[in-house]
């Protein structure tokens, strides 16, 4: 029979723009899903980077998008929209939200969705969809990184790093990863990277050269401001320069002659305000590709702690500290 379902739900909601605690715990109506919509009874949801930029008031949710933060969980399928094929009541999944993930309900597109790896616990697969269609859509998919060629990404003990770390070597690239510590570069080597680089000792510029034949192929970067020109100077004739965030800022100015000079790409996205069938695109990539390196434990999601659905703002202000090496995970 089907599930009976309360028509409330305990969530947490940004109260206003702010600090940790403008997060609070609230009661919401449970969403229905609409057609071609999947309800999930949440089990985890992952925080990210997204999250704390929407909590400060700098990512605004896209038209029609839940206003709760949380764009990754994991949970049971308990309500199925009109239209929805390939999954039914009672399966466990993890998926791509458009928002609303910290709650205990949270409806998503069925495109966006994907089964919970065999041997991975409920946590463990909602670390899994935020960082892995980010990098999947900007390491393979944008910059097309190839079999032999070299990639570098910037912040390895991150979430976002270690899927990084882990795909790319999956695609068959020489991996360079920097981090902010010894322990930090031992967690980036043990995920695959062949170089980690202690960027408070090394110049990862000068590494890359010496290390290269002229520079990477690729870079990954979630740092921007004074990190453009150098990722310009490290990368390698026809090298790609993918931009995901810019933590130290967006505005910079850029010595264009050695862009010219070496034929380089410098591009970006942002995942959230992409199309429904885009996502599903990238999810049947991940689907074919990545899921199976998973399964076999080739490769793994991190994960550093979690938190209680009502310790959110604790979650967000480890993220911030940046303490954590691996994903936080909230669990509901």
């Amino acid at each position: 029979m089907p599930e009976t379902l309360d028509d409330l739900m305990t969530a947490v909601e940004i109260s206003q723009p702010g600090p940790p605690d403008v997060l609070r715990s609230t009661t919401r109506p449970r969403p229905k899903p609409g057609p071609g919509d999947i309800l999930l009874r949440v089990a985890a949801a992952g925080v990210n980077g997204p999250d704390i930029k929407q909590r400060q008031g700098h990512y605004p949710p896209p038209k029609g998008a839940s206003d709760l933060p949380g764009l990754e969980v994991a949970g049971t399928v308990v309500a199925r929209g009109e239209g929805v094929e390939g999954w039914k009541e009672g399966d466990t999944i993890c998926a791509l939200a458009n928002g609303g993930g910290y709650a205990e309900y949270c409806c998503v597109p069925a495109g966006q969705c994907l089964p919970v790896p065999k041997g991975l616990g409920m946590v463990e697969a909602a670390a899994l969809p935020e960082t892995f269609f980010t990098v999947w859509n900007n390491v393979a998919m944008r910059a097309a990184l190839l079999e032999g060629e070299s990639f570098l990404v910037h912040g390895g003990a991150g979430g976002i790093g270690n899927a990084a770390i882990q795909v790319a070597k999956a695609l068959g690239a020489r991996v360079f990863a920097t981090a902010s510590s010894p322990d930090k570069c031992a967690v980036c080597r043990r995920l695959g990277a062949d170089r980690a680089i202690n960027y408070r000792s090394e110049d990862f510029v000068e590494v890359v050269r010496a290390e290269t034949p002229g520079g990477v192929n690729v870079i990954l970067d979630m740092i921007g401001g004074d990190y453009v020109q150098r990722n310009i100077k490290a990368l390698a004739v026809d090298g790609r320069l993918v931009h995901i965030a810019f933590d130290k800022g967006a505005a910079v100015e850029v010595n264009l002659m050695p862009v010219m000079l070496k034929r380089l790409t410098l591009t970006g996205s942002t995942l959230r305000p992409r199309s429904s069938d885009f996502k599903t695109e990238v999810a049947r990539q991940l689907r074919a590709r990545i899921w199976p390196l998973i399964e076999t434990g080739t490769i793994k999601p991190l994960i550093h702690a979690t938190f209680p659905l009502a310790q959110a703002a604790d979650a967000h202000r480890l993220m911030e500290s940046g303490a954590h090496v691996g994903k936080i995970v909230l669990t509901v």
